[in-house]
């Protein structure tokens, strides 16, 4: 009897797990959160958006290559629903906000990212962040230092060497935040951009490939 029932807490654990594992990152209150990030918004439409339902593996494995590291299983499986809140002012289209959930060195970090209809960040926080060293993190002096970039800065820019990381023993946060960014902006200009920066990842691809090409042909004449 008592086998049965620690076998059955387990599953339920498990089963609970699961079911966390494929919600996405949605503003805890969207209607304050949505003011207060576009003080002139008059409404906004909320949608959920997955990478299964827009273009599957195929999606998936071309978000990995512009990302250049593979899909976390626990939280961008290809089944979460990315929550996305189009802001309107009248109806006009203002800017969007999306969150990403991304894995860090104590739990799960939300990082919220707003941008224009550009896909320029005009603002980013965490939503949730779990360090002993999250004032560091929260800080303006480092969140506001990703205000005005893009998706063409991080395909043509080493973001670390740009934006430093501001503390001393957490690392592995650092680097969690930088990547969920990049995600963040990588799956706006699929879900939302209409690949508007593919001309920055290709490009750059094209010309390290026409790099090597000529460094082949050298030492075919040499």
């Amino acid at each position: 009897m008592y086998r049965k029932l620690v076998v059955t807490i387990l599953i339920s654990l498990v089963t609970i797990q699961n079911l966390y594992a494929a919600i996405g990152c949605s503003l805890t209150d969207p209607d304050r959160d949505i003011k207060r990030l576009f003080p002139n918004a008059t409404n906004y439409k909320t949608e959920f958006i997955t990478i299964a339902e827009h273009g599957g593996k195929e999606l998936a494995q071309r978000v990995e290559a512009k990302l250049k590291d593979k899909l976390e299983p626990t939280y961008e499986a290809l089944d979460v629903p990315y929550t996305y809140y189009t802001v309107l002012k009248g109806k006009d289209i203002i800017g969007y906000v999306h969150g990403v959930n991304q894995k860090g060195m104590f739990g799960v970090i939300q990082l919220i990212v707003t941008m224009d209809t550009n896909g320029v960040i005009l603002d980013f926080y965490y939503q949730k962040l779990t360090s002993p060293e999250s004032q560091k993190f929260r800080d303006e002096k480092f969140t506001k230092q990703f205000v005005g970039l893009s998706l063409a800065d991080f395909y043509t820019t080493d973001m670390k060497e740009k934006i430093k990381d501001p503390s001393e023993n957490s690392r592995d946060d650092y680097i969690a935040t930088m990547r969920g960014i990049k995600k963040n902006l990588i799956l706006t200009d699929e879900f939302k951009l209409n690949n508007k920066y593919d001309k920055y990842f290709y490009s750059d691809k094209n010309e390290e490939k026409n790099v090597k090409g000529k460094e082949n042909e050298n030492k075919k004449q040499n």
